[in-house]
């Protein structure tokens, strides 16, 4: 099966200046070059169609009656929501589609700053693309398209006047794109790359080498790169680094650990909907008032939950694309509590603990950063891993302090799912919204999310108790791992025992990756990705891993 066989890029016999290759075209005398280092033109950039730029110096509707006013930050995010009582952003509510914001509730451990002697070592970062336009083919689009035939006269569907406040919709027009950046996408990651200068940039060895980062052929994958990477080191980037470009492409068979639904088959099949079909069955309850209010409001539409749905979707795509979307106003602040809560259960039942691939989608990068960590390449074909790349140290270095990779929300997801962190694995139900819950999409992968994993070295052990300060035990040198996602520490003894309950969340990497050592195989990649099974009810899987009571094709 090609999936799991050596699905190899062109060979790499040289090193290759991408920084001079990314502005040549491929019909130059660099064209001989592998086709991972190409970013221009692209080979395999998805869907590509760009929306009306913005124009929020006419369209927004601020200053908003009974609220103080704030100039846009690039965002209008004054609309007076109703229920709204306490001052909260229900911009921070929109799940994956929400603008990047640092996670304002942390994981569950106090911070603390490096104690006197320790040492960074190394840092490897997981990012996620910024703000883009909506999916192709995707719910908010469909509703688009329901809109505008209701409203341009396109025959068998009756003429619709909307009144109310949903009476924006009568002069309504598409201003969206497909799938690639919007202008706060670019911010997004320049301001991450600025960031991650301030926090990492002594890591760099700046002696006229360049450091391997890899993202994928996408374009929002190449420019969310792209863009950090002039956050990081400047304009000049190029002088600095070089991409490496995973072939994303769902025609093709590419191994790709960035986007390793690709190479997972039953990620992409019916089998892997237990969170749709929970999404479904929630949002049946928290939109059931929206649902009547809108038919009230505008009978002849005829607005059915998936379109009330569709419709929050929309607003978030609108925002970030647009600066302000009037669909935004048409919820309580209860509703969109509930829609991110919607997709918490999606991302849970789809991509983490829930899913049957949970896991497997994720296992090839975690088998890299294993790699990576004990400085050794990897040279048989393991899950999603491209052993082209991965092989060479030329193309997965060993000696870099700084190494940057750029994924998918939920690849993010899988990843974490399948390093083991269980933190997230409890089931929500699909019913009705608990008072607490670890798993919050919207503090976990927004626009933009990055996972930073630190290396520390210390004189000598440290004591995980951090409370009254740094404590040093007697003992060697030793090396510790930290995880941190969207500027929190997400604590390693919660999910690994064997790490300790810290007070500050470290590993000790020795620790740490003998965990780590068991995963591939708790992945069950080749049943959970190839496997003959049916999709079971939503929280009948637990461990991120196919219900191993039904056959296996090979």
């Amino acid at each position: 099966m090609l999936y799991r066989s050596f699905a190899l890029a062109t060979a790499c016999s040289s090193f290759v200046d991408a920084g001079i290759l990314r502005r040549q075209s491929a019909s130059s005398a660099a064209s001989s070059a592998p086709d991972y280092y190409q970013t221009v033109p692209e080979l395999f950039p998805g869907p590509t169609p760009t929306g009306i730029p913005a124009f929020l110096a006419q369209t927004n509707p601020a200053p908003f009656p009974s609220t103080t006013y704030y100039p846009p930050t690039p965002l209008e995010t004054q609309v007076p929501i109703q229920g709204n009582t306490g001052n909260g952003n229900i911009y921070q509510m929109m799940g994956q589609l929400s603008h990047y914001f640092p996670n304002p509730d942390g994981f569950g451990v106090n911070e603390y700053s490096l104690p006197q002697n320790a040492s960074i070592v190394q840092l490897n970062m997981l990012s996620r693309h910024g703000a883009r336009y909506p999916t192709t083919g995707s719910g908010a689009t469909v509703l688009v398209q329901k809109i505008l035939n209701h409203t341009t006269g396109v025959a068998g569907y009756p003429q619709v006047t909307f009144a109310g406040n949903q009476s924006f919709l009568n002069t309504f027009t598409n201003k969206l794109g497909a799938e690639i950046l919007v202008p706060i996408g670019h911010q997004e990651l320049f301001e991450s790359g600025i960031l991650h200068q301030y926090m990492y940039g002594h890591l760099y060895n700046n002696n006229g080498s360049k450091i391997i980062a890899r993202t994928t052929t996408e374009d929002r994958m190449v420019q969310s790169a792209e863009y950090f990477m002039a956050g990081f080191f400047g304009l000049g980037w190029t002088e600095n680094a070089t991409l490496v470009l995973n072939i994303e492409n769902g025609t093709g068979v590419w191994n790709n650990s960035l986007a390793g639904y690709y190479n997972c088959p039953n990620a992409n099949k019916v089998v892997n909907t237990a969170g749709t079909n929970a999404t479904n069955v929630w949002a049946s309850v928290y939109l059931k008032d929206a649902q009547a209010r809108l038919n009230a409001t505008t009978p002849g539409f005829n607005w059915t939950i998936t379109d009330t749905y569709n419709a929050q979707s929309l607003c978030a795509y609108e925002q970030v694309a647009l600066g302000y979307s009037d669909f935004c106003q048409l919820f309580t602040y209860q509703e969109w509590e509930g829609y991110e809560y919607s997709v918490d259960i999606n991302f849970a039942g789809n991509n983490a603990f829930q899913s049957p691939v949970g896991r497997g989608v994720g296992i090839g990068f975690v088998q890299e950063q294993i790699a990576l960590l004990s400085k050794h390449t990897i040279n048989a074909p393991v899950a999603q891993i491209n052993v082209t790349l991965d092989n060479n140290t030329v193309t997965f270095p060993l000696n870099q302090s700084l190494n940057f990779f750029f994924s998918h929300d939920t690849n993010i997801m899988s990843i974490l799912t399948a390093f083991g962190f269980t933190q997230f694995a409890p089931v929500m139900p699909d019913t009705y919204m608990p008072a607490n819950r670890s798993l919050i999409v919207s503090h976990m992968e927004p626009f933009g999310a990055r996972l930073d994993m630190e290396v520390i070295n210390t004189p000598s052990p440290l004591n995980g108790s951090r409370v009254g300060g740094a404590n040093y035990l007697a003992g060697p040198p030793t090396t510790y791992i930290h995880f941190i996602l969207n500027q929190r520490t997400l604590p390693l003894g919660v999910s690994f025992p064997a790490c300790g309950l810290r007070d500050d969340g470290w590993c000790e990497l020795t620790t740490f990756l003998e965990v780590q050592s068991a995963n591939l195989a708790e992945a069950q990649y080749e049943y959970s990705c190839f496997g003959n099974y049916t999709v079971g009810p939503y929280g009948s899987i637990t461990n991120g891993v196919a219900l191993a009571n039904e056959t296996y094709v090979a």
